[in-house]
């Protein structure tokens, strides 16, 4: 028997065997648990933030209505069951078209045969009548004007020509009323140029072009310095005034329109933000001492003036911490804020210029409670080490500035010249949304300059009974209308 000779074998090179880590310590467990709580922890806050952020709507909070986009809120009104039924009650003034005592024009209708038997009735007797008056426009058309200049030779030698009309600006233009139209459809009913140039032709028989009808605003308020100048120092010198702002689009930027208003004053100014430089540029608040009612923007703060603060702005916010945090503080300081309402309401018709000493002092009592009830179940968040403040939260922020500027926010109550809301800004800046979803923002700054100032001048107008047209006429004839006094 033989035997084959043993093979070699490779053997592969086996790696050194690494030792086995070690097991991380206890310590080490619990920093990494604690990291991953905190990571937790600020997660949910911020999905917290994101859900609260996504809830807010013009019914819970300070954002417009231009803002619901397409999801609208269901209606509710801050406003308390009265327990009256909807609609004219009864008793109350009605309204309807009343006929004229002396007709534009009549025309009679003579029935020709018996509706019986068919008869003639050209030689009948007239027996009675029945009216009915019929409103319609009439036709039309623009009515042509010619002026004509003569030229008259003096016995010395001199030919002298009459003057011409201001308006007779060329061999063939547009009057002043023509103007005043198109100025009104601009700045009024916020038209874009082209629309309104195509209402013109097709409503009035002007068949004005574009470049002529963008020309108006700019044309128009070139004549304004006087009144901007009234208007302004009419505004400083008011008792209670209100202001507010809110953006717009300039040339793809953002910026700001500022209101400042009474009932009876309006002035728009545009400015690149909020900030009190801003607002300087208005003319209005640097010489403000009455009371500013707005809505709480900190830039307000830095003018020496006494501040109201609008009770709407909160009723909206507390019904949304209501809703977010489910805590009953809200609704029973919304209840009060309500019930203060209408207590000064009442004293208002009444004849009375104050509530009783003591009647305030329990309600204030009750409103400081009901604050103090808020700050016990939101406490402000702890300190991180970082600089500044932590973020006190939407709950957090409102109830400081209810403690703070607790005398403002009741001023209402306090000083029955100051309203309970601060619906007047906030009804004379809506326009510029309106503005925006009709024609879009402006093209240039002079652009809203001036679309800012003819409407200073038509809301101002409007608020002192003046008809729209008839100011826009006496405008392009160069005589700018004139608020006569200043009104609270």
């Amino acid at each position: 028997m033989t035997f084959d000779p043993p093979r070699q074998v490779d053997v592969p090179d086996v790696p050194p065997v690494s030792p086995v880590p070690d097991a991380p310590s206890v310590e080490q467990l619990l920093v990494v648990l604690a990291e991953r709580d905190q990571l937790i922890a600020e997660l949910t806050e911020r999905v917290k933030e994101l859900e609260a952020r996504l809830s807010k709507n013009s019914q819970n909070s300070s954002k417009p209505p231009s803002s619901d986009a397409f999801v609208k809120p269901p209606p509710r009104s801050l406003r308390r069951a009265s327990g009256r039924k909807p609609g004219k009650q009864s008793g109350g003034q009605g309204f309807r078209l009343e006929p004229r005592p002396e007709p534009d024009e009549v025309i009679v209708h003579v029935p020709e045969a018996c509706g019986s038997c068919g008869g003639d009735l050209g030689q009948a007797s007239v027996v009675g009548e029945q009216t009915r008056q019929v409103f319609d426009l009439p036709p039309i058309r623009l009515a042509a004007v010619e002026h004509r200049a003569q030229r008259r030779a003096c016995s010395c030698g001199t030919v002298t020509t009459a003057s011409f009309p201001s308006e007779a600006t060329a061999p063939a233009c547009y009057g002043p009323g023509v103007a005043a139209l198109g100025a009104y459809l601009l700045g009024r009913q916020h038209l874009p140029v082209e629309r309104a140039a195509e209402a013109m032709a097709d409503c009035f028989g002007a068949p004005v072009s574009t470049g002529w009808l963008a020309s108006l605003l700019p044309s128009a308020a070139d004549k304004l310095e006087a009144f901007l100048v009234a208007g302004r120092a009419q505004l400083a010198a008011a008792e209670v005034a209100h202001f507010d702002e809110t953006g717009g689009r300039v040339g793809a930027k953002l910026r700001w329109i500022h209101v400042a208003c009474t009932d009876s004053l309006t002035m728009y100014h545009l400015a690149s933000g909020r900030g009190k430089d801003s607002m300087d540029i208005g003319g209005v608040l640097p010489d403000f001492t009455g009371i500013a009612v707005h809505d709480g923007l900190a830039s307000y703060r830095k003018y020496d003036v006494t501040h109201a603060l609008c009770a709407a702005h909160h009723l909206r916010e507390l019904a949304g911490i209501a809703e977010a945090t489910g805590q009953d503080w809200p609704t029973g300081l919304a209840d009060l804020l309500v019930e203060l309402h209408v207590a000064v309401q009442a004293a208002k018709v009444q004849g009375k210029s104050a509530l009783p000493a003591r009647k305030l002092t329990a309600y204030r009592r009750r409103y400081d409670t009901l604050v103090g009830q808020g700050q016990q179940q939101n406490p402000p968040p702890p300190r991180t080490g970082k600089r500044g403040r932590p973020a006190l939260g939407p709950a957090g922020a409102l109830l400081r500035r209810l403690e703070v500027y607790a005398d403002d926010v009741l001023r209402f109550a306090t000083d029955f010249r100051v309203p309970f809301d601060n619906n007047q800004a906030e009804r004379d800046v809506r326009m510029v949304k309106l503005q925006q979803k009709i024609s879009g923002g402006w093209r240039s700054r002079s652009g809203a300059d001036a679309f800012l100032a003819v409407r200073s001048y038509l809301s101002t107008a409007r608020k002192q009974n003046q008809g729209a047209l008839d100011v826009l006429r006496v405008l392009f004839n160069g005589n700018a209308w004139v608020p006569a006094g200043a009104g609270a």
